[in-house]
């Protein structure tokens, strides 16, 4: 059981077989982030298949520099992606073996993305935004503009003494366990950090004197965000019971939610610049093409083509 039993379940990322959307909250319990392997040493296996430092970086240079910190610093996370990566090598080398990719329909789709592939790359290239931009007046401007939806929530540090149930029958006895627990936490001169390393069942919070760091709301279990809203800095809570045991709480720190500083969003507000910039070249790039001869359709054909798909 990690330090994290009192945050509520689900990972910084969700990570599908094909496409990655990645979900970033603020305030998640840090995972200690290894360095990435050389280029080319294989870091996971299925079978025959495998996925190397080359697939790894290649995932990374798809994401935003933050978004990048983050996927380093979360194991679980990357392990999900390994493992869908491995589902898609494999399932691609039965396809192989079965002929798939020589189907027309499949050949079809195939040139078609080809054709999308090359058409971005080379709109890309041709519209590339200078890497002085943003200056920093471009980054002022647009902070100013929506620095009040650039909310920073409310950051909770609690410390825990958690129980684990076994079994139905045995929650009662567990429950009275954690009851004495709260009751010796709120005595005058109670050292709850020497309690929690010394009765808490998650190893990784005790080790810490019960401590899971700060953490936004809603990040912790449904159970324990309204009991840590009414905490006052300092004082403990009475048990309450979760899908996964009882708990002790005691809130060490809180910081409300605030506006998040330049500095703080400098980085993505500078990606997010760029990429209105380019989006915006790309627009009239695109419409130069267009001005550059007339512009015809055959309405006639039109209809008799949208007609044969019905």
């Amino acid at each position: 059981m990690s330090r994290r039993v009192v945050l509520a379940s689900g990972g910084v990322l969700a990570i599908a077989a094909v496409a990655i959307t990645l979900v970033l909250r603020p305030g998640e319990a840090p995972v200690a982030a290894s360095a990435v392997s050389p280029a080319g040493e294989v870091v996971a296996r299925l079978g025959d298949q495998q996925v190397d430092a080359n697939d790894l970086n290649a995932l990374f240079e798809q994401l935003p520099q933050a978004s990048r910190q983050q996927l380093r610093g979360d194991r679980a996370a990357l392990e999900t992606w390994l493992r869908a990566r491995l589902a898609e090598k494999a399932l691609y080398q039965q396809a192989e073996a079965k002929g798939w990719s020589q189907r027309p329909e499949v050949q079809a789709q195939t040139r078609a993305a080809v054709e999308q592939i090359v058409l971005r790359s080379y709109l890309n290239s041709m519209t590339q935004v200078p890497e002085d931009y943003p200056s920093e007046q471009d980054l002022t401007q647009a902070y100013e503009a929506s620095k009040a939806t650039l909310q920073v929530p409310a950051v909770y540090r609690v410390s825990q003494i958690f129980l684990s149930v076994p079994d139905a029958q045995a929650t009662q006895s567990v429950r009275d366990q954690a009851q004495a627990l709260s009751k010796r936490a709120h005595a005058a001169g109670a050292d709850f950090a020497e309690l929690a390393r010394t009765y808490s069942q998650d190893p990784g919070s005790a080790a810490q004197g019960g401590d899971i760091g700060p953490q936004p709301l809603a990040q912790l279990l449904p159970e324990v965000r309204g009991v840590v809203t009414r905490l006052k800095v300092g004082e403990v809570s009475e048990p309450l019971q979760s899908s996964l045991g009882f708990h002790v709480i005691k809130l060490t720190e809180s910081q409300p939610a605030r506006i998040a500083t330049l500095d703080e969003v400098r980085g993505q507000l500078r990606e997010a610049l760029r990429a209105q910039r380019q989006e915006q070249a790309a627009k009239q790039y695109v419409d130069d093409v267009l001005n550059l001869s007339t512009l015809s359709i055959d309405g006639a054909a039109l209809n008799k083509a949208l007609e044969a798909q019905r």
